[in-house]
């Protein structure tokens, strides 16, 4: 719970390298500080702002985006939460030139990723960033010879900003879609459910098939907690009290008892207003 730097500052430091801070780009004292950088090229790495037309046109060769997705699907802030919760198979690493567009940049570079059964928005991102690191090495040093690719706008998705609403679990959904709704919320903002008025999330699960009421525990035990959903079962193996640390099952069970016939409340959501 304490302030720190982001890990790019702290190597940048550690490497006597100019380290400038900015809240917006539109900022004339920003751009003046970019330009007189004098680089080549700028690459752009989960910066989280529009950099504007008159940022992108500074460095002579252009900027590149390292984007984690195969682009055009995924364009957006959250590539990496809606790939799982689409169920989607692979993911992958596009080194992109920036335009003025949200992501709708010629292509330079694509390398996929297959993304594991086990998979969480965290595990991912962290091979994603490992993949992303290599490819804008390689894209830099072949920069002459990569051809730019046009986009297919018609093959476009979009991929909108993560909403805490959206993490509350519905148990009437199959046990596929809330195991996937449980990985892609890890370890942000997590899945949330509730029992007796107190609020959980769950860090861990994985789908069977037993059977039941929606939201009702099957099972509770060392081996986890059995919850039925709308078709099948999950079996949370890890989750959180409000206010307390992640416990595997066990260990939270020892300390807060669930047992069969207990009922998980299904908590709203907004849909899927942030993914088209």
């Amino acid at each position: 719970m304490r302030v720190s730097e982001s890990a790019v500052a702290q190597a940048a430091r550690r490497r006597g390298l100019e380290l400038l801070k900015v809240e917006t780009l539109k900022d004339e004292t920003a751009r003046a500080a970019i330009a007189a950088a004098a680089g080549d090229v700028m690459v752009v790495a989960a910066f989280g702002l529009i950099v504007p037309e008159p940022v992108l046109a500074i460095p002579p060769r252009g900027c590149l985006n390292i984007h984690a997705s195969l682009l055009p699907r995924w364009r957006g802030a959250a590539p990496i939460q809606r790939a799982l919760l689409a169920g989607d198979e692979a993911t992958g690493i596009t080194i992109m030139r920036m335009d003025a567009g949200l992501d709708t940049g010629p292509m330079l570079l694509r390398r996929p990723l297959a993304i594991g059964a086990r998979d969480t928005a965290g595990t991912l991102a962290a091979s994603l960033a490992s993949l992303g690191a290599r490819c804008i090495v390689e894209a830099l040093a072949s920069l002459d010879r990569l051809v730019p690719e046009p986009q297919d706008g018609a093959l476009a998705t979009y991929a909108g900003k993560v909403d805490k609403a959206e993490a509350g679990i519905d148990w009437s959904r199959t046990n596929v879609e809330v195991d996937r709704q449980i990985r892609a919320f890890d370890p942000v903002p997590g899945a949330r459910t509730r029992v007796d008025d107190e609020a959980l999330k769950i860090w861990a699960a994985r789908p069977e098939s037993p059977s039941g009421a929606p939201g009702r525990i099957l099972e509770a035990g060392d081996a986890g907690i059995v919850v039925a959903c709308g078709e099948g079962a999950l079996r949370i193996t890890c989750l959180q009290r409000a206010g307390g640390k992640r416990l595997e099952a066990a260990a939270f069970l020892h300390g807060y008892p669930l047992r069969a016939g207990q009922s998980l409340e299904s908590l709203p959501e907004p849909g899927s207003a942030g993914v088209s």
